[in-house]
Formats: structure tokens, C-alpha cells, sequence
């Protein structure tokens, strides 16, 4: 069986999880800085930029980053702060776009990007090479983001049905990964035996995560622009 060296090292067990801590020089800069030049660029909107850049933190410099080594689940958790936490963060916190025709083209580049990295090849590449690693996590953010901002430039009719379309491309990968009949990421095979579960069994967890709070995520976000387009037409009809 090929050795995996995924980036944060090999998984570690549940005594030595909270020690593992991330300290890379580069990662702990590349964060400061961006995190400076936010503060400084954009005054105004500091609030959802230093939560973005805090949970970036949580992802890749917390103990998480090594456990997501062990448990598939826990790179889905890392993957869901990611596209749904730290994105949005990020997209209001970039100057708005103008109103545009892209968001059906950036919906379908962030779902073509989260099914492609969900692949077991491209996956396994992933936690076999840092670059590949950070491809990865990198485009995972961009596409992300930018379906986030394109959504919070759209017409309100028009976000709707893209987040809407978000939630059942997102809930259909969960429940494929929830009723798979095997198990499908060979670099967790034999790291999750320490946590008391089978990698069927932190596969199943993994697509439950991303079935019912991921896509969860976007179906709320769907209400919210919903509700504001609802309230926003009762006044004008009490008018």
C-alpha cells in the first residue's frame, strides 16, 4: 500500500490530536499578512474579514488540520469551513461586484471544483503532494468566494435558484458518500481504526456532514435572500 504524507503529517491518534498544532513559518505569515492587509485595505468592513481569517486559522493551523490526516470526516469539517464559512466571510468583506451575468458560470466552476477534489484519484493526489495539497485549498476558496460574491451581486430571484441549486448538488455528493456501499479513499484505510471507526464508517460521517450542515448552509443563506425580497415587497405594497 502506497505510504501517504499528507501536509500536517500522518494522522495522529486521539491521545496525541490536541499537541498536534500546526506551526509552519509560512503558513502562520501567509495568514498574518493577509490579515494585515485586510485591516488596513478595508477599514470598514474588518469584522468579517478577521472572522475569515480566523477560521482559516481553525483550518489549517489548529489540530484539525492533523486530524483531517486521520479521518475523512474531518477534511469534510475542514472543507465545510472553507466553501461555507470563510467564503462568505471573505465575500462580504471584498468590495461588492457589479451586477453581472456570471453567477449560473461561478455556480457551476465552485461545483465543478468541490466534486473534482471529492474524486478518490484527485483526493488521494492531494494528501500525497503539498503543492497538490494546496491546489486544492486553494481553489476550493477561490471558487467559493466567488460564488458567494456573485450571489451577494445577483438579483435576489437569481441567488435564490443558485444557492438553492448549491444545496442539491452538495446534498446529492453527502448522500452518495453516506450510502456508498464501500469505502472509497485509500489514504484513510488504515487511520481511522484509533478514533473506533471503520473507514466505511468515517466515510458515512463525512457525507452526513456534508448532506444535513453543508448544504444546510445554503438553503438557510436561500431563506434569508428570500426573506429580505418578500419584506422588501410588503412594504412597497403598504405603501
Amino acid at each position: 500500500m502506497e505510504a501517504w504524507t499528507p501536509y500536517c503529517g500522518a494522522g495522529p491518534s486521539p491521545a496525541e490530536a490536541w499537541g498536534r498544532w500546526n506551526l509552519d513559518p509560512l503558513l502562520l505569515g501567509a495568514l498574518a499578512i493577509a490579515t494585515a492587509c485586510l485591516w488596513i485595505m478595508l477599514p470598514t468592513r474588518r469584522g468579517p474579514g478577521i472572522a475569515a481569517m480566523a477560521v482559516l486559522a481553525v483550518s489549517f493551523a489548529s489540530p484539525l488540520c492533523a486530524l483531517s490526516s486521520a479521518l475523512f470526516s474531518a477534511r469534510t469539517l475542514h472543507h465545510v469551513l472553507l466553501t461555507s464559512l470563510a467564503a462568505p466571510l471573505l465575500a462580504w468583506t471584498l468590495p461588492r461586484l457589479g451586477r453581472s451575468r456570471s453567477l449560473a458560470p461561478a455556480s457551476l466552476a465552485f461545483a465543478a471544483v468541490f466534486w473534482l477534489w471529492h474524486a478518490p484519484a484527485f483526493y488521494e493526489a492531494a494528501l500525497a503532494n503539498d503543492g497538490v495539497y494546496w491546489l486544492m485549498q486553494a481553489s476550493l476558496l477561490a471558487s467559493a468566494t466567488l460564488f458567494w460574491r456573485t450571489v451577494r451581486a445577483a438579483p435576489a430571484p437569481a441567488a435564490v435558484a443558485a444557492l438553492l441549486a448549491t444545496t442539491v448538488q452538495m446534498g446529492l455528493l453527502g448522500a452518495l458518500l453516506t450510502f456508498m456501499p464501500r469505502a472509497l479513499y485509500a489514504p484513510h484505510a488504515l487511520t481511522t481504526a484509533a478514533w473506533g471507526l471503520s473507514s466505511l464508517d468515517d466515510q458515512q460521517l463525512a457525507g452526513l456532514l456534508m448532506w444535513i450542515p453543508a448544504a444546510g448552509a445554503y438553503l438557510a443563506a436561500a431563506l434569508v435572500v428570500l426573506g429580505r425580497q418578500l419584506r422588501g415587497a410588503a412594504s412597497l405594497v403598504a405603501r
